[in-house]
């Protein structure tokens, strides 16, 4: 795909000024061209190649299943269709967990094949060797703390994370943590307003909300939710834009009822 050059690309430092300037980020996620290419040419901020890919792609319950060499297939797909917005992509389940050389293996991977800006990594404080190991290198990475979906086996629940103030004082703690190891952002999931907006407050780098309140320097929603597309999600935080679903529906059956009928194609459809 050409580059427009006269397109100024959003990077980790866009993202920094965004902060301080006190404009809100947007984010979305993406896992193909065509969507990609759209939300790029409607503005967005930031594409995030989630693992929920696993979910709203393959079918699956979880995160987990998702391969590291599915995650790179849907970058790049991704990373084609994009001309101006940082994109992001989350190292899967497996891929960086048991020991910081396998982390920075994975992310190179993902950088080198995909042509990706960034990598997203779940975790504290016991992350932080894989990420100061990554960041060395020369490679971006965002923070996630709150829910996180790789651990909810561990967690039992989706339900809102740090109610309690021990674990409202360890997100803070690992907050810090990752900030001083080199990230560049950092995503809260499902956590209080008030903590969200304490942990904001306190960071030089942005936070990204999704079901985080008002508070974060941005947000960010799975487009399958957000354009109505999946329709069994619907949490308190979720705004659904469109409702795809219906419309997809709605149009494939017009479809189905005018090959039936003979309609289509008509004498101007065809050669």
């Amino acid at each position: 795909m050409a580059i427009n050059r006269d397109i100024k690309r959003i990077t980790t430092n866009t993202l920094l000024k965004m902060k301080s300037d006190g404009e809100k980020i947007s984010m979305i996620t993406a896992y193909d061209f065509s969507f990609a290419k759209i939300f790029d040419a409607a503005g967005i901020d930031i594409i995030l190649v989630g693992d929920s890919a696993s979910n709203v792609m393959a079918g699956h319950e979880t995160t987990l299943p998702i391969t590291l060499d599915q995650m790179i297939y849907h970058a790049s797909s991704v990373i084609r269709g994009v001309q101006r917005c940082l994109v992001v992509v989350d190292l899967p389940f497996g891929s960086y967990q048991s020991n910081s050389k396998e982390a920075l293996s994975s992310a190179i991977r993902i950088m080198k094949e995909s042509g990706a800006h960034s990598l997203k990594m779940e975790g504290g404080e016991e992350i932080l060797e894989s990420v100061n190991r990554i960041v060395s290198a020369g490679i971006p990475v965002m923070g996630h703390l709150g829910l996180t979906p790789q651990s909810i086996y561990k967690f039992g629940t989706y339900s809102v994370r740090a109610k309690e103030a021990d674990e409202a004082e360890k997100l803070k703690k690992d907050a810090v943590l990752l900030q001083e190891a080199g990230c560049f952002a950092i995503v809260l999931e499902k956590i209080p307003a008030q903590l969200a907006k304490e942990v904001s407050e306190s960071l030089a780098i942005p936070t990204i909300g999704i079901g985080a309140g008002k508070y974060c320097d941005g947000q960010v929603l799975v487009m399958h939710d957000m354009l109505g597309i999946n329709t069994e999600f619907k949490p308190r935080f979720l705004r659904q834009y469109l409702n795809l679903h219906e419309q997809i529906t709605g149009a494939v059956q017009q479809y189905i009822a005018d090959v039936k009928s003979l309609d289509f194609p008509n004498e101007k459809e065809q050669y």
